[in-house]
């Protein structure tokens, strides 16, 4: 990557040459250097172009790799070398209109990427053709982005193809949609596994009510007519005995059978 301190180039790999090319311009401008691009103005002396010039083709060179610096090295000029490279990788050549196609067609999201991520990736390499003299319609490019998503969006691309009027679609409506469908996606609530999720807690929630609702209920009966088997008095339950902190030893020595008599009665009139 060329870094000059202020702005960063990709150096170009031989792939995608108009982004390269529009980045490498726009650079020489921020340096003064663009006008090297052009014919030496007569105001200027020959020792301000070349130094100029030079200058250029040192930004021009510093962002490009090996293998394709090995292509320009018998330019003498910054204008000379973009028309080498224009001519190599932007002219509307047959072998350079195969690779950009197939490139385009062989485009897939891949797991893990954010979709807009593949859009941003997807629409610079559909700009790509236009620089050799290929265009797509609107509707093939939406159909271009379509195929190109995951498996997983599946149900989207058939609900989509399946509401197509007679008019078709355009690309930005098909972006517009897929980018809606991805923040459902993210939003809380909106999947079905997150909507089962939530059903099965009312369900739990419901069934857990209905017994704390009967355990409610069971607390509250009616508890005349009861006799508390601790205190021996009638009107309360044994867990509801005010005397309870103050068992007498004797009480508390009551044999097994009486209890379990008593509980007994407790319970037939519990019932």
């Amino acid at each position: 990557m060329a870094d000059d301190g202020k702005f960063r180039i990709e150096k170009f790999d031989g792939t995608n040459f108009s982004w390269w090319k529009m980045q490498i311009e726009d650079l020489l401008v921020q340096k003064d250097l663009d006008v090297v691009l052009g014919d030496k103005p007569e105001k200027m002396s020959d020792a301000d172009w070349a130094g100029f010039g030079r200058k250029a083709m040192s930004v021009i060179c510093l962002s490009l790799p090996k293998n394709v610096a090995f292509n320009i090295l018998k330019e003498k000029t910054a204008k000379g070398i973009m028309d080498v490279l224009s001519n190599m990788y932007e002219k509307p050549s047959a072998p350079n209109k195969v690779f950009l196609i197939r490139e385009l067609v062989n485009t897939r999201m891949k797991e893990g990427t954010s979709i807009t991520e593949h859009i941003n990736k997807l629409n610079s390499i559909l700009t790509r053709p236009a620089s050799v003299g290929i265009k797509f319609d609107d509707e093939v490019q939406a159909l271009l982005l379509l195929s190109s998503l995951l498996d997983s969006w599946s149900g989207t691309v058939t609900t989509v193809t399946g509401s197509v009027g007679p008019d078709g679609f355009t690309f930005d409506q098909i972006r517009d949609l897929v980018l809606g469908e991805d923040v459902k996606r993210k939003s809380p609530g909106e999947s079905s596994g997150e909507l089962l999720h939530v059903g099965r807690g009312r369900r739990n929630s419901r069934g857990s009510g209905s017994r704390n609702r009967q355990r409610s209920q069971s607390k509250t009966r009616d508890s005349s007519g009861v006799t508390c088997w601790k205190c021996k008095e009638v009107g309360h339950f044994r867990n509801q005995c005010s005397n309870d902190k103050k068992v007498n030893i004797a009480e508390g020595s009551t044999s097994d059978e009486e209890v379990t008599l008593t509980c007994c009665e407790e319970s037939n009139v519990d019932s």
